[in-house]
């Protein structure tokens, strides 16, 4: 008889009331699937301890740090399965030498997220936030000052060529824009074929009218966005940031958008989250704020606990999973020990 594959569930995906988090899609999913061991993890801090995780396969994780000495001495963990595409609460290193997979979620936030960039964009265009406010204060006689941005014959560039910054220019080329992005990792052929033009990064921010910063958090990406590169941006310019906070240099842009340097700004991420309700960049009116929870849809939610239990599956049965970060665990001694044992006990 196999042993079961057991699945430790971080605890940020209950709510504060008690209800589960994404709809509950995730964890229903895991727990209605056959030889599935399923809990939820301890109570822990910001990192997750060798004894938090003792006795698990797998951790589907939505937050949490797994670092170096959360995997000490763990010879049982096989894989780490995020909600989400990010994994900078991850140390890839520290799971690949200790035998761990890290998967993530692609398709679950690719066109969510390209949404959510769209949205922002079109409500920075269209003042919508200035247009509510003025209404609700029954300031009528003031709509003109709220005049919006056409978007005909602009230029919208993305920082990041990736799954989500391709569907991004993909959904919004009916708009008439012209199309750049930077990513010295991107396809010229596949930007060329989407109509995307590759350019570097001081001439993006020159030359876009809208920005979107789309890019993975590395040491080398953070504070990408610094004063120096949002003083190359136009006065009528927009930034949208949505994929990792620490991207941009936040003190920074809340001096452009204070002195009226940058026309406006759409942030689902902070350098710090959550955001300080004091921080003076929530005071400010020509930045939309969001609790980087925009995608949460219940398509995201769905496709999202899908993938997490394709991963849990390919892994309990031996396999390497397809949306694997870390793809080289595969070849270490101690992960081929796993996988093998995995197979035997389930037939594979």
């Amino acid at each position: 008889m196999a042993t079961p594959f057991r699945v430790g569930v971080s605890r940020d995906l209950i709510r504060p009331n008690g209800e589960l988090g994404f709809g509950g899609v995730g964890m229903r999913l895991l727990q209605q699937t056959p030889g599935l061991e399923v809990e939820f993890l301890p109570e822990h801090g910001k990192e997750l301890t060798p004894r938090d995780i003792a006795g698990f396969d797998a951790l589907a994780l939505l937050g949490g740090l797994v670092t170096p000495a959360t995997l000490a001495g763990n010879e049982r963990l096989s894989l780490v399965a995020r909600f989400g595409v990010g994994y900078d609460n991850v140390d890839v290193p520290a799971c690949t030498a200790n035998g761990v997979f890290l998967t993530i979620t692609p398709e679950a936030v690719r066109r969510p997220m390209a949404v959510v960039n769209l949205t922002f964009l079109l409500a920075l265009a269209s003042r919508l936030l200035e247009q509510d406010r003025l209404t609700r204060e029954g300031r009528w006689a003031d709509k003109q000052d709220a005049r919006g941005t056409g978007l005909v014959g602009k230029t919208f560039g993305t920082i990041g060529f990736g799954r989500i910054a391709s569907e991004t220019h993909a959904i919004s080329k009916p708009l008439g824009m012209r199309h750049v992005a930077h990513d010295p990792y991107a396809d010229p052929t596949r930007a060329a074929e989407a109509g995307v033009e590759l350019v570097d990064l001081d001439t993006l921010l020159q030359e876009s009218d809208f920005v979107v910063v789309a890019a993975a958090l590395t040491p080398e990406t953070r504070h990408l966005i610094d004063a120096k590169r949002l003083a190359m941006m136009k006065p009528t310019a927009f930034l949208i940031s949505t994929a990792r906070g620490p991207l941009v240099d936040q003190k920074a842009l809340y001096e452009a958008l204070r002195d009226k340097r940058l026309a406006g700004a759409a942030l689902d991420v902070f350098e710090e989250e959550p955001v300080d309700p004091n921080d003076p960049i929530l005071q400010l009116d020509n930045v939309i704020v969001t609790p980087h929870a925009l995608c949460w849809t219940d398509e995201c939610e769905r496709i999202m606990g899908e993938s997490v239990l394709q991963s849990v599956q390919e892994v309990a049965a031996g396999k390497v999973p397809a949306n694997v970060v870390n793809r080289e665990a595969a070849d270490s001694p101690a992960m081929q020990a796993k996988l093998q044992r995995y197979a035997a006990e389930r037939g594979a």
